[in-house]
Order: structure tokens, then sequence, then C-alpha cells
């Protein structure tokens, strides 16, 4: 009996026997997982659960007088008829924001990781910088800079590329700039991370290969650039949808998103089934569009 307790493995070692000390290390994983997975029951999971109950009560009611839970599917079909404007607004301003983000984010991005030097850490400083102030702040200073009597729209004015009465606050341009400057560092920031691993033998190995430099963009830095690219699109896309604070200081009622209506049906009107239902709408709407573009970047990803 006590030889067999020493018959050593196919390795080489005698085998381990089962004990309390081999269970709790199957457990600790699990338990490492339990103030995290706490958290999000807590402060995610319960309130959305609120919220979607939330969508459903008797738009009759009110906080005085209480809601009633009726189960009103209808109120959504209401909230997004009354409301589709800005649901179309909401993602066509984000869109047009994402495109003039990538035009000026992956450039920088790649001048950062790949041509910086020993400047590439206070550049990277300097991406990071506004985002030490209230995102409240930085908005207010665009509507200073953009105000009617700011020295930007008196030169626009001096050169005839505005008119005499031209604008540029509370524009659709105000918002799009305001969501484009507030959020830019998010896309920046994951497409570094994929660029500054990017090994240069491989564009030289393309170069010696006669490929254009636009070629060699395509078939090696882009690809290699996509699970930053991908990241840094979501990250910019999904919060500046539900954004309101830059159609609030910089805009007007008719440049209003989502987020603003959303925002009133909370705190101005009260009326919380509409607010609820628009909310669970706009999760919907972004996690479709979320999935779609993730299969359709992980296909292209592969090709």
């Amino acid at each position: 009996m006590t030889a067999l307790a020493h018959v050593p493995t196919s390795a080489g070692q005698p085998a381990a026997p089962p004990g309390p000390r081999r269970g709790r290390s199957r457990l600790l994983p699990y338990l490492l997982l339990l103030p995290g997975a706490a958290w999000l029951l807590v402060f995610f999971v319960l309130p959305l659960l609120q919220l979607a109950a939330a969508s459903l009560y008797d738009p009759s009611g009110s906080l005085a007088t209480g809601y009633a839970m009726t189960g009103e599917v209808g109120n959504y079909w209401d909230a997004l008829r009354a409301y589709w404007p800005q649901f179309a607004r909401s993602f066509a301003y984000s869109a047009i924001a994402l495109v003039l983000a990538l035009l000026m984010g992956y450039p920088l991005a790649y001048a950062i990781a790949q041509k910086a030097g020993r400047w590439k850490n206070l550049l990277l400083v300097a991406v990071v910088a506004p985002m030490f102030t209230s995102f409240l702040v930085r908005t207010l200073a665009w509507k200073t800079i953009l105000s009617d009597n700011g020295a930007l729209v008196g030169l626009l004015r001096d050169v005839h590329l505005l008119g005499a009465d031209g604008r540029l606050l509370a524009t659709p341009f105000a918002v799009v700039l305001g969501l484009t400057y507030n959020f830019l560092p998010f896309l920046v920031l994951p497409l570094y991370a994929s660029l500054e691993r990017l090994d240069p033998r491989l564009l030289e190995a393309a170069s010696d290969l006669y490929a254009s430099p636009l070629r060699a963009f395509r078939r090696v830095t882009l690809p290699l650039s996509m699970p930053g690219l991908i990241a840094g699109t979501l990250l910019f896309f999904i919060p500046a949808t539900g954004d309101y604070i830059n159609a609030e200081l910089l805009g007007t009622p008719n440049e209003y998103m989502i987020g603003n209506v959303i925002d009133s049906a909370f705190l101005v009107r009260l009326d919380y089934p509409q607010g609820a239902a628009l909310s669970f709408l706009l999760m919907a709407a972004i996690l479709a569009i979320v999935f779609v573009y993730l299969r359709k970047a992980g296909t292209e990803e592969v090709l």
C-alpha cells in the first residue's frame, strides 16, 4: 500500500494526492472574481432591471400619485415615434465626429508611436492633458472660442469665410466639433497602443518588395492596427452617441440629441416611463451597431 502511494506519474513526479489545498486552489479564481461581480450586480444589473421595470410603467402615473406596473410595451413605440429625429441626429453627429477624429487621430497616433522619438512621452501627455480638466469646463471653453464676438469668428469674417451675420456657435458644426474634441483621446490612445508595437522592419520589407506607401499602409500598417482601431472607434462612438453636454452648451434645441431628451425626461418633465424607454432604445440601437461592426471588422481582419 505504501509503495502504491508513491508510484511516479508519466512526468516522473509522484501524483499529488487530492486534498483541501487543491480544492481551494480551484476556487481561488472564482473568489477573486467575487468583488467585481458583486460591484456589477449592485451598481449595474439591479439598476438596469429597475430601469427596465420603469419603462413598462403606466405613462399616466406620476411621482406624486405613483406609477402602476401595467406592462406598457407601447411606451417604446410612443417614445420612438415622438423622438426619432433626435435618435437620427445623435447617430449622424457621432458618425461625422468619428470620421473627423479618425482623420486627425490616426496620423497623430502613428506619428507619436513611430516618429516622435524622445518626444513620445511629451506628446502622449499633450493628448491626455485635456482630460485632467472637467468635461464641462472643456466644453465651456469651446463655447467661448466659438462665440459670436470671439477672435475666431472675427477672423473668419475678415477673410470672408463667414458672412457678416455668420456664426459658429449654436450650429451643428459646433456640436460635432465639441464631440470630436472631447472624445478624441479615447480614439488616439488605443490606436497608439497598437501602432507602437508595429515593427518598422515590416514596412521596410514591403518597400523592398516594391509596395507603394499606400499599399504598404493598406496591407501592413492598417491590419496590424485593427485591434486598436476597433477599440478606439467603439470607445469614441458609444459615449458620443449618448452625450448631451455638447448639444446643450454648443447648440440649440434644433441640435439636441437623444441624450438631451432623456435628461429632460428624467430631470425636468419627470416622465420616468418615457425616459427609461428611450434609454433602452438607445442601448439596443448601440448594441446592434456594435454587433454588426464587430462582425464586419472581424471578417475584414481575417481577409
